[in-house]
């Protein structure tokens, strides 16, 4: 595939100014039928050879664009607040929303490249990067966003070329720096790890096409082509990644809410003494050193009038106000229905030495808006992938993800809910969605058996709590947290 790309003649100037001329037309008008659509937005992965001419491109291409409505995101070396989130944070929060473009450069292909040019290749580990990223292009392009992906390619002689060029002029001689002297080196290496990488992640919904950089004038006409296309080019449709593992527990689900006991209880007086207990190992576990190359991501499930609010204020009241996040969530605003759909669960991941409570979480994919058909059928299945792949990143960066499923039967929901409509205090929780919903118990248990199947995973596995008895819950919920932070400190 290089070897077409290095034999690609020249542009002369007479061509390229006629085609340049149509190219902008074409592609001004493209953009803005992509913005007034608003169907998704266009990512634009950056890469190649050093010294291919990749930021000149791309300022070109900004000028023939309209450039209020295109982003340019480059990653530099993480800062140390960086590392304080998993590696892919500041990649989701870069993404555009529908009816935008970004730019990325370098992207998430930094860590694959390295690994894929080392003289000695650790074939597992490479082979789970590229599982990795082929699993992050599907989810992102299933979730609207289109990718386009971008090598920039050189032969060895042009690339000399090119550096000899800039460093016998000063007012370019400062663009070539340490690295581009490194990769003119590492040359027959990088192009190898390209060839390899671009085979490896090349798909319908997420295309590499190469860019012969010999010819600046070549070079911006190929890129200006490959961006039209991808704007006029249809929603790609994305296959399903399949989880044999999860397939396979589906044909024996085992749902935990079968054998609960709900008749679980804890006596007041014995109550006040545990509770008293649990939360002041739970604030000495949040003061320790140790916890600060940890986080903590706490996440609430369960029916209506379950007792999350009471549990949620029973673990922060043993936490300084200033340590934590509480997020409620509920239907997703238009900022972040113009991303994807973990995008605003992302923003909210805790830093380390923080905790994050989710009153509902990213679950809501394969409860409600699967419940209430909101998305179809092969949407919120594939999410099962999605959300596995999310809390397994958090987890590898020292997340601890604790998931609780407050349970309760229809019986103590609906005498709760009596009580609710009542109580002067508590009228404001209960809402004709809460009634509604009560209507459709056997579909959410449905729905939350097939979830503990798919999601139930040793890294961060459900706690299925028996909540009719709120005092028990709450104190199986502090216990449970202050247990998983004494294990990470150990």
């Amino acid at each position: 595939m290089f070897q077409e790309a290095e034999s690609d003649p020249a542009l002369s100037q007479a061509e390229f100014k006629k085609i340049e001329s149509h190219l902008r037309v074409q592609l001004v008008n493209e953009q803005y039928k992509h913005i007034n659509r608003q169907d998704r937005a266009l990512l634009i992965m950056i890469a190649g050879i050093d010294g291919a001419g990749k930021g000149d491109t791309i300022n070109l291409l900004n000028e023939w664009m309209d450039p209020r409505h295109v982003h340019t995101i480059a990653f530099p070396p993480p800062a140390k607040a960086d590392h304080a989130y998993p590696a892919a944070h500041r990649f989701w929060m870069s993404l555009p929303p529908k009816g935008e473009i970004g730019i990325v450069f370098g992207s998430g292909y930094t860590a694959l490249f390295e690994e894929a040019a080392k003289k000695s290749l650790d074939a597992d580990k490479l082979e789970n990067h590229i599982l990795f990223v082929r699993r992050f292009e599907a989810n992102l392009a299933a979730n609207g966003i289109q990718v386009l992906k971008l090598w920039f390619h050189l032969s060895r002689e042009a690339q000399n070329a090119r550096i000899e060029q800039r460093e016998a002029n000063p007012s370019t001689a400062w663009q070539i720096d340490k690295s581009d002297l490194r990769a003119q080196k590492k040359f027959k290496s990088i192009r190898r790890a390209g060839q390899l990488i671009i085979e490896a992640t090349d798909a319908p919904h997420a295309p590499w096409v190469i860019i012969p950089s010999a010819d600046p004038q070549l070079r911006t006409v190929r890129t200006a082509q490959a961006v039209l296309a991808s704007l006029k080019a249809p929603i790609a449709k994305v296959p399903a990644f399949h989880d044999p593992a999860a397939a396979t527990s589906l044909k024996r689900p085992v749902n935990p809410l079968d054998k609960l006991d709900y008749s679980a209880t804890i006596p007041k007086q014995d109550y006040d003494t545990q509770i008293l207990q649990w939360q002041n190992r739970l604030a000495v576990a949040m003061r320790q050193k140790k916890f600060r190359k940890h986080a903590l991501a706490v996440v609430f499930e369960g029916p209506d009038a379950a007792g999350k609010g009471g549990a949620i204020r029973r673990v922060t009241r043993a936490i300084d106000a200033r340590q934590f996040n509480i997020m409620p969530v509920s239907a997703p605003k238009p900022a972040e229905l113009a991303r994807p759909y973990l995008w605003r669960f992302w923003r909210n991941v805790p830093s380390k030495g923080r905790v994050a409570i989710f009153d509902r979480s990213w679950y809501g994919r394969v409860l409600v808006e699967r419940v209430e058909k909101l998305i179809p059928r092969p949407t919120w299945f594939r999410a099962y992938d999605e959300i596995n792949d999310f809390e397994q990143q958090l987890t590898k960066h020292g997340v601890i993800v604790l998931k609780f499923w407050l349970a309760i039967t229809p019986q103590e929901q609906l005498k709760r809910f009596r009580e609710r409509e009542h109580s002067p205090y508590k009228q404001f929780k209960i809402t004709p969605d809460d009634w509604r919903n009560r209507k459709k118990w056997k579909t959410y248990s449905t729905a939350a058996k097939e979830m503990f199947s798919h999601t139930n995973t040793p890294l961060a596995p459900w706690h299925v709590i028996s909540a009719n008895d709120k005092r028990h819950a709450r104190i199986e919920v502090l216990k449970q947290i202050v247990l998983a932070l004494e294990k990470a400190h150990d």
